[in-house]
């Protein structure tokens, strides 16, 4: 593997989920120093460990200069955390409403707002959010989910076109189904075998089977990449094919 990410400076939200692990793993292969923000991180190996709630303002305005200041130095910032809150609208709680709110999109807006300037600061550097094909079109009972991804997609656009004259690029990934330790629990509380589940869900996606973090990974270090340099305020889908319905 190649040594793409030398001695850069990474922060990574939702570091201790699947894809969030996956990318952590990524990058310190390849060279990197990673700062891992989650609510738990002790079982993450990693060159920082700043875990915190991510619904709390000042922690998630603090993180980029925490990261900074654990690292030396802040190249790139994914904001790779997220929640999925199930169900029409009818049936989303207040609570459901802010947790998602508050994970999928204050969270990431506090985290660039911090991040911008310092990335700014010291040359450029690349901020990559997880975002996903069910915000590009609307997907069945997961309206306020669906809402947030959306919401964060817009302003991954508006903070590429904004923020590319500081050389600060921001894109974002958009997946589908994952299997995740997320994806997986979701079923288990349905009542459904995660394993049983997750093969058959492998069958509606025209490549035959659900991605792996590691799929969404390697796509996530390729926007925060120099081989993605000319990319800036993209939102690129990674599907296997699939499209939301």
């Amino acid at each position: 593997m190649g040594q793409r990410f030398a001695g850069k400076g990474v922060l990574v939200t939702g570091a201790a989920g699947g894809i969030g692990l996956s990318v952590v793993q990524r990058f310190r292969a390849e060279g990197a120093r990673v700062a891992v923000a989650d609510r738990d991180v002790s079982a993450v190996e990693a060159d920082a460990h700043l875990p915190g709630d991510l619904l709390e303002a000042a922690y998630a305005d603090g993180l980029p200069q925490a990261a900074l200041d654990a690292l030396g130095r802040l190249d790139i910032v994914i904001n790779n955390a997220g929640v999925i809150t199930r169900g029409p609208v009818t049936e989303t709680t207040d609570a459901d409403w802010a947790l998602s709110v508050g994970v999928n999109i204050e969270a990431p807006f506090r985290i660039s707002r911090a991040a911008i300037p310092l990335l700014a600061a010291a040359g450029g550097g690349a901020i990559v959010n997880t975002a996903s094909c069910w915000g590009l079109r609307p997907g069945p009972n997961h309206a306020i989910y669906c809402m947030t991804k959306a919401a964060l997609a817009s302003l991954t656009q508006c903070m590429g076109m904004d923020h590319a004259h500081l050389g600060v690029r921001v894109n974002a990934v958009a997946p589908n189904e994952v299997n995740t330790p997320m994806l997986r629990t979701g079923f288990a509380k349905r009542g459904f075998d995660p394993d049983t589940a997750v093969a058959e869900l492998g069958k509606t996606v025209p490549l035959g089977r659900v991605a792996e973090p590691q799929d969404i990974a390697d796509v996530i270090l390729f926007l925060a990449s120099d081989d993605a340099r000319y990319m800036c305020g993209s939102i690129v889908e990674v599907n296997g094919g699939k499209p939301v319905k």
